[in-house]
C-alpha cells in the first residue's frame, strides 16, 4: 500500500513581513517529499485554517516573529476544534520563549521551532508525525 504524501499549509500570520526563513523551510519539505502550499504573508487564523480545510491539509505549520505566537495558536486551534478537526498537526517556529511553548503544548500545538534548527530536523519531525493522512 503506497503512503499518501503529507499535505502542509504554511504561511505567515499578523504584520510579520519577513519570510525568507518560512521559504527555506517550505523548500525543504518540498524536497523531503510533501506536498507544501504556502499562503504567503499577513495571514489571518482564519485564513489559515479554512485553507488548510480547504486543500485538505494535515498539516499547518506557521512562522510567528512579531510576539504574537500566544493569540495566533490559540486561535487556530480554536477554530479546528469549533469545526471538528482533531487529526491537524499544528506547529511551526519563531521566537517563541520555553514558557510559551509549553502552554501551547497543552492546547494540542505540536513541537515549535526556533532560528537556527537544522532543516533535517523539521522535515523529519513533520515526516514522522504519526496523526492520519487524509
Amino acid at each position: 500500500m503506497m503512503k499518501k504524501k503529507k499535505k502542509i499549509v504554511l504561511a505567515k500570520p499578523g504584520l510579520d513581513g519577513h519570510d525568507r526563513g518560512i521559504q527555506i523551510v517550505a523548500s525543504a519539505l518540498k524536497e523531503g517529499g510533501m506536498d507544501v502550499i504556502y499562503l504567503g504573508l499577513r495571514q489571518t487564523p482564519e485564513m489559515i485554517v479554512n485553507a488548510a480545510i480547504q486543500k485538505k491539509a494535515n498539516v499547518i505549520a506557521v512562522s510567528v516573529l512579531t510576539g504574537s505566537h500566544m493569540t495566533v495558536f490559540r486561535k487556530m486551534m480554536k477554530l479546528l476544534k469549533e469545526k471538528g478537526i482533531k487529526e491537524m498537526l499544528v506547529t511551526g517556529g519563531g521566537i517563541i520563549p520555553e514558557a510559551d511553548q509549553k502552554k501551547l503544548s497543552k492546547l494540542g500545538v505540536g513541537r515549535l521551532f526556533g532560528p537556527g534548527t537544522p532543516l533535517e530536523e523539521i522535515v523529519s519531525y513533520i515526516k514522522n508525525w504519526k496523526g492520519s493522512v487524509s
